[in-house]
């Protein structure tokens, strides 16, 4: 799914008027007809309504909405910001379509007004600003946001929280309602995939409102949604007369004193993800333990007792994970120099494999194109050379480091993040805040490196593995887990249930 601009929503908008062709307040009716049919389905039937309007198109949909809600009977008080003084011809239309009903207050206020009351047990309805905002929120109007922020209610917002920019938010330090459910229309804005700014969208829902499909296709972006229509067109079924062999033989090179068990969470998702055979190269002193929590694995162990300081054969495999739980010992990063600069297969690297990347700069430049690196957020400082103080900068600084160094990097965190060679962003939809927990990152890395294995591009096999880590941590919380309680170890065990949703789709 693209991730558009707000110029580029703005176009689409203006191409479905008149190609569909549709009037512009009958298109806004359909959008508030979709907000209304999402608010009656999840809300309780007897909730009451508190919505805010700008008097703009956004406002517009927020009186629609009130007007439909109104005739459903339900209780519903309306605030028209009047400090604005142009209406938009939409926003005049539902408002006089509105004040024609006789069960619904309607109020102006501005700057001289006394604040509205707003009840903890009321659903506030944010229709303030739209996408198109472009300045900060200061005065009145700010002081209606923090009003509604404090007022304890639950906050749906229309479109996008008012305050919030649809593009970028850099010099954005005004006021922005922190919206509990976010409705936005057709695509996701990117200020949702961010930190900070993200989360003053709450739990945002993509509501189709029937912009023209054709016209939207032809828009160019870095920027798209990968949800599991994306996935599951990649995801291939297996022959019924395959054989282990045919699913790829996975290399793990991981694990140091102490660390076994990030070895352990690796080859387990390894396996579980599809991997035909899986060898664990690990230090000697893991053998038995390894084989013992993963029988299904091969183990070949290291001279070393306690840490990794060869590199075995590696031209017998069809791909190659290095990282976790490796330790960053002289010897190992020597290893990592080896595997580097002969590795002809695909190849995941994480964990302390980034980290030894990061203290020796050139071994980046030796990289085989189309590398696959798993950053968090202070890997990827290290690795970049960079600290950021917002994800806009981070973002900026991953696409220059994927064009120059030819590699995918998936940025992990909140809507990870797979970034190209080319500089193309694919943000995730799945997974929860349970996933911020040690060996989740490992089990991502046994997920990518079976999908590398079973020959799957390296593009396909990052973005995939992605979606599948979140989408069985996600299956695993709705089930025995909480997001308070999730081990990594619960989300390879969900990993069959997440391949099941998506083959249900195929």
């Amino acid at each position: 799914m693209k991730i558009l601009s707000a110029s580029q929503i703005r176009a689409a908008d203006q191409y479905t008027i008149e190609h569909e062709p549709i009037a512009s307040i009958d298109l806004m009716e359909r959008a508030s007809r979709t907000l209304y049919n999402w608010i009656t389905s999840y809300m309780s039937k007897s909730q009451d309504f508190v919505i805010f309007c700008g008097t703009g198109n956004n406002g517009g949909d927020g009186l629609a909405l009130a007007r439909m809600l109104a005739e459903d009977n339900k209780k519903v008080r309306v605030y028209i910001l009047s400090y604005f003084s142009k209406k938009s011809d939409d926003f005049s239309i539902n408002e006089m379509r509105l004040k024609k009903l006789k069960n619904v207050e309607v109020f102006s206020i501005n700057q001289a007004d006394v604040l509205p009351v707003i009840r903890k047990t009321d659903v506030v309805v944010d229709a303030i600003f739209g996408s198109g905002l472009s300045k900060p929120v200061y005065g009145f109007t700010a002081q209606i946001i923090k009003h509604i922020n404090k007022a304890g209610a639950k906050i749906i917002a229309v479109d996008i929280p008012s305050g919030l920019f649809c593009d970028t938010n850099k010099n954005n330090d005004g006021a922005i309602v922190e919206a509990d459910i976010t409705l936005t229309f057709e695509c996701p804005k990117k200020a949702f995939m961010l930190p900070y700014y993200g989360s003053k969208a709450g739990i945002f829902h993509v509501l189709n409102i029937g912009l023209h499909k054709g016209y939207i296709n032809t828009l160019p972006t870095q920027n798209y949604y990968t949800d599991i229509s994306d996935i599951s067109q990649i995801i291939k079924k297996r022959d019924k007369f395959s054989y282990k062999n045919k699913h790829g033989h996975a290399l793990l090179i991981s694990g140091s004193h102490g660390k076994t068990g990030a070895s352990i969470l690796a080859s387990k998702a390894c396996l579980m993800a599809g991997a035909g055979l899986l060898t664990a190269h690990i230090p000697a002193e893991a053998y038995q333990i390894l084989l013992t929590k993963v029988p299904e694995a091969m183990v070949e162990t290291d001279i070393d007792e306690r840490i990794i300081t060869q590199l075995t054969k590696i031209n017998s495999y069809d791909a190659v994970g290095a990282g976790p739980g490796l330790g960053t010992h002289k010897k190992t990063a020597q290893v990592i120099e080896q595997l580097i600069d002969t590795a002809q297969c695909p190849m995941v690297l994480d964990a302390d494999a980034l980290n030894i990347l990061a203290s020796e700069p050139l071994f980046l430049d030796k990289m085989p194109d189309h590398t696959i690196l798993t950053p968090h957020l202070k890997e990827f400082e290290r690795l970049s050379g960079c600290s950021f103080q917002n994800g806009e900068d981070c973002l900026e600084v991953l696409v220059d480091f994927c064009k120059k160094y030819k590699c995918i990097v998936v940025f992990k965190g909140a809507h990870s993040c797979v970034c190209t060679p080319q500089g193309h962003l694919f943000f995730n939809s799945t997974g929860n805040s349970g996933m911020a927990t040690a060996g989740s990152g490992d089990v991502l890395t046994g997920i990518v490196l079976a999908f590398l294995a079973q020959s799957y591009e390296p593009l396909q096999s990052a973005l995939a593995a992605v979606y599948i880590h979140g989408l069985a941590a996600d299956l695993a919380i709705e089930t025995d887990a909480s997001e308070e309680s999730l081990l990594a170890g619960d989300i390879s065990m969900n990993l069959g249930k997440a391949f099941k949703k998506l083959h249900s789709l195929s």
